[in-house]
């Protein structure tokens, strides 16, 4: 009898460890993508799957991930916890169940990050232009994600306002460069999770344009002031149309007076993008749409913590 009730404790554990195994192996593993919006690297940790784990694991063999957009991608499970600690503070990340694919934004408790643009308007007749735009990552991590990206690479450096269509939107994000429009052409990211409500448009609002589920690439648009609320509804009927970010009173920017040809075919005879993307898109825009108004060049805000905000003042 003695025998038997020594083996009980290990018969228990054995029970407990095929609990959990099964428990592991009935959630959902999950892709998290993590992107430094900071301006200094910082590590990552796994902190558990609740506070009451003590465990801090870096997640990059001990290098840290590096400043202004770098990015680190790791397996994980829903309900897991990371930490990350700058300015002082320790800051979380949750996985959430949402998403088989999510995007997580460092910025250090601030809950969006400035992108200046500069750019022209009336025909080319204004240049130097200031833009200012919120990105708002947690309406759409993976597109927030993909355009600040594309900015810091000086992708939208350049670029055509090639779709203005008045009191309903202006679209932009075909690279001048015939190389880089060919090779992001086809780099799609998968969809942004829906919030529930969703978020809604507004005039000023950005979003990726897309053509089917999972096809955001670079094109993005912004609401046209005018548009009806009609049309605001409709917009985010898409699951690929997710806000990700927002341009404040956009009534009084230059986006009021950007060139107009008209729509694209077959809506309207203006540029065609499917010929700005041939080798000599650009060519035909300067030929046929001289008064096309451009981004002139777009870079990130950096993240600045509140003390050096004070000691600047």
């Amino acid at each position: 009898m003695a025998n038997i009730m020594q083996l009980i404790p290990f018969f228990l554990l054995l029970l407990l460890s095929d609990i959990h195994l099964t428990h592991a192996e009935e959630q959902q593993e999950v892709s998290l993508t993590v992107r430094n919006e900071l301006p200094e690297p910082v590590l990552f940790y796994w902190d558990g799957v609740d506070e009451q784990d003590p465990a801090r694991v870096p997640q990059n063999d001990d290098e840290p991930i590096a400043a202004k957009g770098g990015e680190l991608k790791i397996r994980t499970f829903p309900g897991h916890r990371f930490s990350y600690d700058y300015g002082g503070e320790t800051h979380y990340v949750m996985v959430s169940a949402k998403e088989e694919e999510s995007y997580q934004v460092l910025l250090a408790g601030n809950h969006e990050i400035g992108v200046r643009c500069t750019v022209t308007s009336n025909a080319k007749e204004d240049i130097n232009l200031p833009l200012n735009i919120r990105v708002l990552p947690w309406w759409s991590p993976g597109g927030a994600s993909r355009f600040l990206s594309l900015v810091r690479n000086g992708h939208y450096n350049g670029v055509a306002l090639n779709r203005v269509v008045p009191n309903f939107l202006t679209q932009f994000g075909i690279s001048p460069d015939y190389e880089a429009r060919t090779r992001m052409r086809t780099n799609r990211i998968k969809d942004d999770y829906v919030h529930d409500p969703p978020i809604p448009f507004i005039q000023g609002s950005m979003a990726f344009a897309g053509s089917g589920p999972d096809s955001r690439t670079t094109e993005v648009f912004i609401v046209a002031t005018g548009t009806t609320q009609m049309q605001l509804n409709h917009f985010g009927a898409n699951p690929w149309e997710t806000p990700f970010a927002l341009i404040d009173d956009v009534q009084n920017t230059p986006v009021q007076n950007w060139y107009s040809y008209g729509d694209m075919p077959p809506w309207g005879e203006g540029p065609d993008s499917q010929k700005i993307y041939l080798e000599d898109g650009y060519e035909y825009l300067e030929r046929d749409f001289p008064k096309l108004d451009y981004i002139e060049e777009c870079v990130v805000q950096e993240i600045t913590l509140k003390e050096e905000i004070a000691e600047e003042l």
